[in-house]
């Protein structure tokens, strides 16, 4: 499907994950209103769709489907109300082919596969996030890995710029086929920095969820992230908007505070973090959720955005992988059924737009089954959580991008 030559890239990167320590109360709900930053643009509120396993899912056998019709996953999105696709990008994953086998043909989530997917959701109309693992693998909360190409490294300095040539030369690539990304997230899910499971060999594991001392390093490490993507940004008419990412809205104030004093990062433009209520309810549930997105544009002036969410829409599965969603117990008020989906999608649209936040993406919601395999199965362990049906068809909850 894809016939892009694999881009030679210049070092790695990193991030870091890992729950931190409980957070201090804030004093956030004394703030003042927050002075209008002019170096942003019209707000605008972004529908947004996590696509990154489309391609793989296309080359092995899913099928979609809309009005009776075989289509593109991409315009089913855009012809709903899909207005930006998210494509996470990883280092070196050759894992992804290793996978299948003498069967594999070649890797996914790199970057001459997202390259394609950039294409097929821009020639949709649909704006870009991507987001950097800076590893060649997952990085959340839990584990941020660095990159194979990366072990050798013995300085910070030297990481730091493998970070900046790293995410210059990809955006460079892109850039030079018309296809710079409108949102650069620089990592992804980093509550407790770069590399804190597994760091290049002569530097240490640097968690600031255990080592506060810490900061100044994540601050250097994600400045030159930073940096790379304004200045390849200086000779493009896209000027793409820089996001950072944690997990769980408890983790907010603790982190941003930390970056922003302590790490000197400044200059990035969306405060964006994942919510996924079944998980998340510590501090922040569906109903108050409007009220904290406020309390966060009132005390960063950033634009604050839901990078990750999902709700089941059924407890059933396609296929023999075991689904991550469907095992707890649904929020009150929204089951886990179509309908139940389609209220909750509703009412987290209801509290971004009432907050002021900036938008929402689904994470993974094109994730039918189909032949594709990832490190644990072959399907999907996310069926019951898309914004399609079992036969491919989209599902009631997709109206919700349109409200």
């Amino acid at each position: 499907m894809h016939h892009l030559a694999t881009f030679l890239l210049v070092v790695l990167t990193c991030l870091f994950g890992c729950t931190p320590p409980e957070a201090p109360t804030d004093p956030e709900d004394t703030l003042a209103v927050p002075t209008p930053d002019t170096t942003l643009p019209a707000v605008t509120f972004y529908q947004g769709v996590d696509l990154s396993y489309v391609n793989q899912i296309l080359d092995h056998g899913g099928t979609y489907r809309d009005s009776g019709e075989v289509r593109s996953p991409y315009r089913i999105f855009k012809d709903h109300g899909a207005n930006l696709a998210r494509f996470r990008l990883w280092h070196q994953p050759t894992w992804t082919r290793d996978v299948y086998g003498s069967a594999g043909t070649q890797l996914y989530n790199d970057l001459a596969d997202v390259t394609e997917a950039i294409r097929l959701a821009k020639a949709q109309g649909m704006a870009i996030n991507l987001d950097f693992h800076y590893s060649d693998t997952w990085t959340d909360p839990g584990k941020n890995q660095v990159p194979a190409a990366w072990r050798d490294i013995t300085s910070l300095d030297v990481l730091a710029d493998s970070i900046y040539q790293y995410t210059y030369q990809t955006l460079q690539h892109l850039a030079q086929r018309g296809l710079m990304p409108e949102m650069v997230q620089i990592g992804n899910e980093i509550n407790c920095g770069f590399y804190f499971t597994e760091a290049p060999a002569g530097l240490p594991k640097a968690s600031v969820c255990q080592e506060p001392a810490h900061w100044q390093a994540l601050g250097q490490l994600l400045n030159a992230g930073i940096r790379a993507v304004r200045e390849v940004a200086k000779s493009t008419d896209v000027q793409p908007q820089i996001l950072l990412h944690v997990a769980d809205p408890k983790n907010i104030t603790w982190w941003f505070d930390n970056v922003t004093t302590t790490g000197q990062v400044h200059d990035f433009d969306v405060l964006g973090f994942s919510f996924y209520p079944l998980w998340h309810s510590e501090g922040v549930q569906l109903e108050n959720l409007g009220e904290h997105v406020a309390r966060y544009k009132s005390k960063y002036h950033k634009q604050v955005m839901i990078l990750e969410t999902a709700y089941p829409w059924t407890t059933e599965g396609a296929d023999s992988y075991s689904n991550i969603f469907g095992s707890g117990t649904p929020l009150a008020g929204y089951p886990f059924t179509k309908t139940g989906q389609a209220q909750l999608l509703r009412e987290m649209t209801r509290q971004m737009r009432n907050g002021g936040g900036y938008g929402i993406i689904y994470w993974e919601p094109a994730w039918i089954t189909s032949q594709m395999k990832d490190l644990w199965g072959t399907g999907s362990s996310w069926e019951n959580a898309t914004l399609f049906d079992f036969q491919g068809a989209p599902l009631p909850g997709m109206a919700y991008l349109k409200e």
